[in-house]
């Protein structure tokens, strides 16, 4: 397989909950919530507590790498297992998968706030830190890159540290129009050119599932100029030779982790109906770290370029 067509990175099989975390499948799909005090009220909270530290747990891989680059991870006393980068974070005392946390172990860790999105639950959870003081603060997911810029502002806020968001906000911002600056001139040198039509498959658990629209799959594929070819379907569908076929994929794009978890890519390619498609024919496949590539974190500039060249 050609480099291009395969971008090899170190796999970790301890990370298989990212999964859910940013996949958001039908059956685990973000589930309704409050998402606790105003960002004024938040501060508030902050600036009254000024006289200690701030003791943080972070519930999202994105975030816990804004905190680290605004070097603050000093500040965070917990992570859930979606937060493995950089490589430090895998060190940091776990409290879960953030859609199945536990208050008792959250609790345990003494936080004066907890970071994470409006994918953390279950509800009755975020409803015992709510009651037992603990201010919660969740970025709505939209799968758009201002997502990212939502999480900046939220991590700047809570270690304190306003000026050095806006630093990485702006620096973020410059990198992303950069990006979009040169994934528009390539689609422009290829005129008439509808873009490849690409398959994503996640298959970190026991069912590989196919992304649709509304999902962080589909706004990257959509960002790098490409045609996810399941748009007609809303959110995840199980995989079967049939749905692999008529899909017609130019290209597959997948997790490290997903190629990880089913032994390599010679049992990817068995996955029903790929060998069919015009990139099982071929061999098309491209993988990426899960949270670099569907966590909207501040490798997203990079993953996209990535992404739009693997696809070029």
């Amino acid at each position: 397989m050609s480099r291009r067509a395969h971008f090899n990175h170190e796999s970790d099989m301890n990370r298989r909950s990212v999964l859910q975390a940013i996949g958001g499948l039908g059956t685990l799909a973000a589930l309704p919530m409050s998402l606790g005090p105003t960002h004024a009220s938040f501060a508030a909270t902050l600036t009254a507590d000024a006289a200690r530290e701030p003791r943080l747990v972070s519930i999202h891989g994105s975030v816990t790498e804004v905190v680290y680059l605004l070097e603050a991870q000093h500040m965070l006393v917990g992570t859930d297992t979606t937060s493995t980068h950089p490589a430090a974070a895998n060190r940091t005392p776990k409290v879960g998968y953030l859609r199945q946390l536990s208050a008792e172990g959250l609790l345990s860790l003494k936080p004066n706030a907890v970071l994470g999105t409006d994918e953390a639950g279950p509800p009755e959870v975020l409803a015992q830190l709510r009651q037992a003081g603990v201010p919660l603060r969740l970025v709505s997911v939209k799968h758009r890159f201002e997502d990212l810029l939502e999480k900046v502002k939220l991590a700047g806020e809570a270690t304190q540290r306003p000026s050095a968001a806006q630093a990485l906000s702006a620096d973020l911002q410059k990198r992303w129009q950069a990006t979009q600056q040169k994934v528009a001139r390539r689609n422009a040198a290829s005129p008439g050119n509808a873009g490849p039509r690409v398959l994503f498959i996640m298959a970190h658990g026991p069912a590989p599932m196919l992304a649709g629209t509304d999902t962080g799959a589909h706004a990257m594929l959509s960002y790098a100029g490409a045609r996810n070819a399941m748009a007609e379907v809303s959110g995840w569908r199980a995989l079967n030779a049939e749905s692999a076929v008529q899909a017609r994929p130019d290209w597959i794009v997948t997790t490290q982790e997903s190629v990880a978890a089913l032994g390599g890519l010679p049992k990817f390619w068995q996955l029903p109906g790929l060998g069919m498609t015009p990139a099982g024919r071929q061999q098309r496949v491209l993988s990426f770290d899960t949270m670099a590539l569907l966590g909207f974190g501040p490798r997203m500039p990079a993953t996209l370029e990535d992404l739009q060249q693997g696809l070029a």
